[in-house]
């Protein structure tokens, strides 16, 4: 698949691989595909974050979020915007320092973002459930999906350039002073695909997929979404028992990479991605060429733009020299 920019994310893909994270969630568990449509459908009628309306209220683009409100302010609103976390606490000092310089972006942003703070203090099954090590502690929520965190105060640029650079991968916008952004044209053939997932159709959606790149083998989408659909249809085939059959026989590469399948499939990426590398490192000739190749392509399937496939690439290189 060629990206129509080269070096950027593309927005639309970007969404298109949300919803097929909630495609194979329905395929698992049908209640999650129904609590994130009613997400989205809530966020659709929520108004848009704004920079103009005050902080706390309804839009704002800084609001204090609880374990009460987390659905509304967090979940549904990452249906619309990127949302920022920002987990502090009264008594940590570099939390003081990082807090104002991300309320002063948000505030620059303009609603291109939503910065949601929380008290840890006061809010400790969040802090848990987020799985906080230390603070300040940022992670970034993306249609109800963690895409992207760092721990630890930073300097106002390197703050900058994170919040701009989540912007831009998700919804392929611009925050104020980056330029405007290009703008992605909608394809109506996408349409068949995104009802086949929303319905759990994986078949019928690779079938749309495929039926768009017999007709235009460079989409900017289809490619992409074509081998997530492909994934998720082999990690529902895989089924759970996977994972006992391949811990069962630790030298079967054909069973290690139906593990790793179910796991991404599932949306353990790391844990799909460790198993691989270790089938790698513990084998030789055609073996480990087969779980190398199997793991690149799971590469190809997350993006490279997802630090944890930089990450796993390390690991890779490591485990072949």
């Amino acid at each position: 698949m060629q990206p129509t920019r080269p070096g950027r994310p593309d927005p639309r893909a970007q969404a298109q691989q949300a919803q097929l994270a909630a495609a194979m969630s329905g395929a698992v568990d049908l209640a999650a595909v129904k609590a994130r449509s009613e997400a989205a459908a809530r966020a659709q009628s929520a108004p848009p974050p704004s920079a103009a309306a005050p902080a706390g209220a309804p839009g704002a683009a800084v609001v204090d979020v609880t374990e009460a409100t987390f659905q509304s302010e967090v979940l549904d609103r990452s249906f619309q915007v990127p949302v920022v976390l920002d987990l502090w606490a009264e008594w940590c000092g570099p939390c003081k320092q990082l807090s104002p310089v991300l309320e002063r972006l948000a505030a620059e942003g303009g609603g291109a973002w939503v910065l949601a703070k929380v008290d840890v203090d006061a809010n400790p099954a969040l802090a848990q459930g987020l799985r906080v090590q230390g603070i300040p502690a940022v992670k970034a929520v993306w249609q109800g999906q963690l895409v992207a965190e760092f721990t630890g105060a930073i300097p106002e640029d390197q703050a900058r350039q994170f919040v701009t650079e989540l912007v831009r991968a998700t919804t392929g916008g611009a925050v104020p002073g980056e330029g405007p952004a290009e703008q992605e044209p909608e394809d109506p053939r996408l349409d068949a695909a995104e009802a086949a997932l929303e319905q759990g159709d994986l078949a019928g959606a690779e079938a749309a997929y495929q039926a768009i790149l017999d007709v235009e083998p460079d989409h900017p989408v289809a490619g992409l979404a074509l081998r997530q659909v492909q994934l998720f249809q082999r990690a529902e085939a895989a089924g759970p028992d996977a994972l006992a059959l391949a811990d069962a026989a630790p030298d079967d590469v054909a069973a290690q990479t139906r593990a790793a399948d179910f796991l991404l499939g599932t949306g353990d990426v790391e844990g799909a991605f460790a198993r691989l590398v270790d089938t790698v490192r513990r084998t030789a000739g055609d073996d480990r060429d087969a779980a190398r190749q199997h793991l690149v392509e799971l590469f190809a399937v997350v993006g490279d733009d997802d630090p944890r496939v930089a990450t796993a690439r390390r690991q890779l290189m490591i485990a072949l020299y």
